[in-house]
């Protein structure tokens, strides 16, 4: 089973993350961030990952904080469940609608952390979620799982849309990424690591 639990204490949040890529998709997750929740949620379900997310955070400031710690934890979950990458098909895409909107989310296990997001959100807050900090997550998450994602909002006039079709399809591209390859037990890098 390739799982990992990492936690983190900082001075402004206590974050404790636990993740199973060889999961149903079950979740159980209390970051005090109601509409992230929804969206880790969709992650969990769409990536058949059991996903566990627990923090507490300094959200009388704001949700930043909070928000962009959880995406630091689960990377580096996700490096620690990853191990070696050997025999991983390494590549992921998704594309996922919903109603009026569609993104397009694609991942590479590569070793490096790189982040292309272009989601022209319609509206700068769903209920009193700052819209910029789905950024915040997933450089976060990025930067400490060291995949590259590029990620993509094609279209949508509902910024809840919006946000849900990139989280669905991310679940959805690392589904595929982190998949055995039957053809393959090696490193899928000519390089020979990842």
């Amino acid at each position: 089973m390739r799982q990992a639990e990492i936690s983190r204490n900082t001075l402004e949040t206590q974050i404790s993350v636990r993740l199973n890529l060889d999961g149903s998709g079950k979740s159980d997750l209390a970051s005090g961030v109601g509409f992230l929740d929804h969206m880790l949620d969709q992650i969990a379900r769409h990536g058949m990952i059991d996903l566990e997310v627990k923090a507490t955070g300094d959200l009388h400031i704001d949700a930043h904080h909070t928000v962009e710690d959880i995406g630091i934890t689960m990377g580096q979950a996700l490096a620690k469940a990853l191990g070696d990458k050997k025999g991983l098909l390494r590549y992921g895409h998704a594309y996922v609608p919903l109603d009026e909107a569609l993104s397009r989310v694609v991942v590479d296990l590569s070793g490096r952390p790189g982040l292309d997001f272009n989601v022209p959100f319609t509206r700068a807050a769903i209920g009193e979620f700052d819209v910029d900090l789905v950024r915040e997550f997933f450089q976060g998450l990025v930067n400490h799982a060291a995949i590259t994602v590029h990620i993509d909002n094609l279209k949508g006039d509902n910024a809840h849309h919006q946000a849900e079709t990139v989280f669905k399809a991310f679940g959805r591209a690392l589904r595929m990424a982190v998949t055995a390859d039957p053809r393959s037990s090696g490193i899928p890098s000519t390089k020979g690591t990842l």
